[in-house]
Formats: structure tokens, C-alpha cells, sequence
């Protein structure tokens, strides 16, 4: 094995939008690939595996809409070991194909229902046919952690002879060890440039991707998010950051990860797990008073890496175990200035919330401080009336608010009750009060048909962001309420009035 840090560089080819979509509930429209695609474009991934042009006439026409975005990046399908599947692939314009063999005995006999010497054979022929089409090929084992090496070598030598671009071990069931990576990786990149393809099934498809780089493989396969099939593919942000942080090894625009992880989550629905690695709510959040302490004296001390880093801010938050110097911080982000003692019955009532296992949000907190402090607070925005029906028909809602002293009424429509009343709130407000909706989050907090539920939004505008939560048994309320108390925090400050449209 190499130094890693001797590596110069890693390729990578994402597979978010073919393994990816196989995620169960998983379902990419042909926009939504296609807005995907031109984002890990944009951040510098070298191979895009666009679909499996086998899969349907729908899955053609998507990834035909990938193919003609012009990227700079390699666009590939996934292929079986069929020639109609190369021909599907070359009908929608790709510039090359990712051809899966099988490579266990297992998928040989059991699956395909051939055998070794045929499979070899009928490999070689897939390959030298989509060479002479022009294509881009990669060769992939299927099962090859379960392999029995020697043929998995045989298999592989056999593909570069017939003209494979690259050959690729895949742990496609996420068995394999470090040790048993090493065993079936190590002889195949003595044949030629090799990939890796990773599963998350024991937790170990990060180490294993590193263990084959290690190796001699230059291409390591994954998703975004890691999400795929089962415990998910390889996450490649968190190969990425490995390969930089911990060897200098360049991959890819590391600052566009977080934005394309947010895409991605929000497209397929698959949200991001608070401590997940790189992209993870929590990943530069500090609400320990120790950490919080430290990290504004040195933004260092407890980060590995700086946030900015994977095109993230760092995040100071509240709860039971805040300190004095993160309530402070806090504070003076949102323009109080407290005194010693103020602050410290501050910090008791901010403890004292979190004690009761509740988030102290931005709202949160200047509510106590303006009640601690004296200092009355002035609403420029405030509900006043809000209805909604949905049913058969189009959602509608409408709503009565109070802004700088004037009362406004305003409806819109909307894909449901809550998106029609936010639309109503909106409108109601014009642009003069434009505010990004960074994330909404709804939790229900009591059982049964009448539960409560609480939601919790960050709002921003311009520089300033601003979270606020709210409970109710009427979702709609809650959510609307919520906005109108975090645009109201975040034009506080702001001399001009809230003008409405014409």
C-alpha cells in the first residue's frame, strides 16, 4: 500500500442519480436530475452516472436531458452485461457506460446462470463492442468483495485486454473488511486504472474507499448524502474530506458540498442526520459552555476543520448547557447589551428551558432578554386573522396582518393549506420584507388525532438569520405564526417602513 499523502489526486464518479434514486421512496423527475447533474458539475465531479438507459423510456429521456447540458463532466448509464443495454445507453448520448458483470459465484451461477469461462468470454465481447461505438468503458465485478480473488483477477485482466478504459471492484453488499478490500483490490490495479465502489452495510465503506485508494485505485464511486440502497453507498463528501483534511489529496470544490447536499436532500426527500459527518446540522453547531468558550476565543479548538471549508457557517446555540460566553455572543449578534448581572439571570432562564428538553431558538432567547433587561419591543409585523380550507379544490388561504400600524389583507393559493397561508402572508407583506426560508421542521410533541405539534423555522435576510418555533394544534397556525414572528425579528432593526407592492 502507498502513503496517501504521496496521492495526487482522486477522481470521482457519483452515482446519486442511478444507485442513489434506488434508495426505497426515492424518485427523480427528469428537472430534478438534470438541476443535480449541473450542480456536481459545478463542483468539480469527474464522472456522472446519469441512470441505466435499460430501466424504461423515461429513464432515456432523463438521462438524455443530463447528456444535453453540455457538462464538462464524463456522462455514463449503467449497463448490464447485455449489448441492448449498450445500445440503449448510446441512443441517449452518453459518453460512456459503467458495464456490471457479475463476479461471485454466487451471481454467476445463481443469477446469470453461466459460467466462469463464458462469463470471462461473453465480458470481453460486451467490452470490445462498446469500444467500437466509441464509448467510454468501466468494467465493474459485481459482488466482488465475495469473489474468489484469483477469478476476480482473471475476470478483470480479461476486460483491459479486450480495450476497458478502467476496471472497478464493487463491495455491492457492503461485506467487505478493510483486509478482505486490500486482498481483491491490490492485484487488479496492478492491471490498469482501477475504481472502487463502496457499501455502508458495516459501516465501513469510507475506510474501505480509503484502504483502495491506498491500494493503487484512483476513482472512487458514491453518492452525495450517501444515500443508495440498504445502509446507502459511500458518502463522498466525507471521502473527500478525508482525502484533504487528512492528506492533502484534492477531489473536488469542496465548498460546493453543502449546497449540493442540501439539493439533494431536499429533492429526494431524504433528509440529513444531525451528527452525519461534513453536512450534519450539528457538524459546527456548539451549545456546550466549554465548547462555546473555546471556540470563540480560538474557532480551532473544537473543529477539525473550519466550516467554510464545505461552504458551511459555524453555529452558536442555546440549551442547558449554555454558558456565559455563548449567551453573550448571542446578544451581541442581535444587538443587546446586557450587563454582568443581566446576563447572568439570562443565562439561568436560557438553562432553565433547556431543562424542560426544549430548544432555546433566537426568539427564545431576545424574549428573555428584552424582559430581563426593560427593553419593550416594538412589533412592526403581527397576525391578526388567518383561515384555510383545502379539500377537493385548490388550498386556499386568507390572512389579516397588522404591518407598521396599518392592517392588510391578503389570500393565496398553494399546493396545500400551510404553503397557501405562507403565500397569503407573503403577499400581504410585498417585497419590501423578502426573507429566505432556510428550513422548516415540524415535530409532534403530544399523540393522537388532535396532537400538537410544534414547528420550528430559520429564516435570513441579507446577513441576519433568525430561528422560531411555535406550538399548536393547527399546523397552519403554527407555521404561519412562526414566519410572521421571525420576519418581524429580522426587519426589527431596519429604519425604512414595509411598504406594500402596488
Amino acid at each position: 500500500m502507498r502513503d496517501l499523502s504521496e496521492v495526487e489526486d482522486v477522481q470521482f464518479l457519483d452515482t446519486t442519480l442511478r444507485d442513489g434514486e434506488q434508495a426505497p421512496g426515492v424518485s427523480l423527475t427528469p428537472d430534478e436530475k438534470a438541476r443535480i447533474a449541473q450542480k456536481l458539475d459545478d463542483a468539480e465531479i469527474d464522472f456522472i452516472e446519469a441512470g441505466s438507459a435499460c430501466t424504461g423510456p423515461g429513464e432515456r429521456e432523463t438521462i438524455k436531458r443530463v447528456t444535453g447540458l453540455d457538462l464538462d463532466a464524463t456522462i455514463t448509464s449503467f449497463c448490464r452485461g447485455i449489448e441492448n443495454d449498450v445500445d440503449l445507453a448510446l441512443d441517449c448520448g452518453v459518453d460512456g457506460v459503467t458495464i456490471v458483470v457479475p463476479g461471485s459465484d454466487k451471481h454467476i451461477e445463481e443469477k446469470v446462470g453461466t459460467s466462469r469461462e463464458d462469463n470471462v468470454q461473453n465480458t470481453a465481447e460486451l467490452v470490445a463492442y462498446a469500444k467500437d461505438h466509441g464509448l467510454w468503458v468501466e468494467v465493474i465485478g459485481e459482488d466482488g468483495s465475495r469473489a474468489d480473488p484469483e477469478y476476480l483477477t482473471e475476470l478483470m485482466a480479461a476486460s483491459m485486454d479486450a480495450g476497458a478504459d478502467r476496471i472497478c471492484y464493487a463491495d455491492t453488499v457492503g461485506h467487505a473488511t478493510p483486509d478482505d478490500t486490500l486482498e481483491r483490490i491490490k492485484p487488479m490495479t496492478e492491471l490498469g486504472p482501477t475504481s472502487t465502489h463502496t457499501h455502508d452495510d458495516l459501516g465501513l465503506a469510507v475506510t474501505n474507499a480509503l484502504v483502495s485508494v491506498a491500494a493503487g485505485a484512483d476513482l472512487v464511486h458514491g453518492t452525495i448524502n450517501g444515500i443508495g440502497e440498504r445502509a446507502g453507498n459511500v458518502a463522498l463528501e466525507e471521502v473527500a474530506i478525508a482525502l484533504d483534511h487528512g492528506y492533502g489529496v484534492e477531489s473536488m470544490d469542496l465548498t460546493e458540498v453543502y449546497p449540493l447536499a442540501e439539493l439533494i436532500a431536499n429533492t429526494t426527500g431524504v433528509p440529513l442526520a444531525p451528527n452525519k459527518a461534513v453536512i450534519g446540522e450539528n457538524a459546527f453547531t456548539h451549545e456546550s459552555g466549554i465548547h462555546t468558550d473555546g471556540t470563540l476565543k480560538d474557532d480551532s479548538m473544537y473543529e477539525p476543520y473550519p466550516p467554510e471549508k464545505v461552504g458551511r457557517e459555524r453555529r452558536l446555540v442555546l440549551g442547558k448547557h449554555a454558558g456565559r460566553a455563548g449567551v453573550e455572543a448571542a446578544l451581541e449578534e442581535h444587538g443587546f447589551d446586557a450587563t454582568d448581572e443581566e446576563i447572568g439571570e439570562i443565562v439561568t432562564r436560557v438553562k432553565a428551558i433547556g431543562d424542560r428538553g426544549k430548544r432555546v431558538t433566537d426568539a427564545d432567547l431576545l424574549t428573555i432578554a428584552e424582559e430581563v433587561i426593560g427593553q419593550d419591543r416594538d412589533r412592526r409585523v403581527r397576525l391578526l386573522e388567518m383561515t384555510a380550507a383545502s379539500g377537493s379544490g385548490t388550498p386556499t388561504a386568507s390572512v389579516r396582518v397588522e404591518v407598521d400600524g396599518e392592517e392588510r389583507v391578503a389570500s393565496g393559493t398553494g399546493s396545500g393549506p400551510v404553503d397557501a397561508a405562507v403565500n397569503a402572508v407573503q403577499a400581504a407583506l410585498g417585497h419590501a420584507a423578502d426573507a429566505s426560508l432556510d428550513s422548516y421542521h415540524v415535530d409532534a410533541i403530544t399523540g393522537g388525532t388532535d396532537a400538537v405539534v410544534t414547528v420550528e423555522v430559520e429564516m435570513s435576510r441579507g446577513d441576519k438569520s433568525v430561528t422560531v418555533s411555535a406550538s399548536d394544534a393547527d399546523i397552519t397556525r403554527a407555521s404561519v405564526e412562526v414566519m410572521v414572528e421571525a420576519i418581524d425579528r429580522l426587519i426589527a432593526d431596519e429604519p425604512d417602513r414595509v411598504l406594500a407592492d402596488d
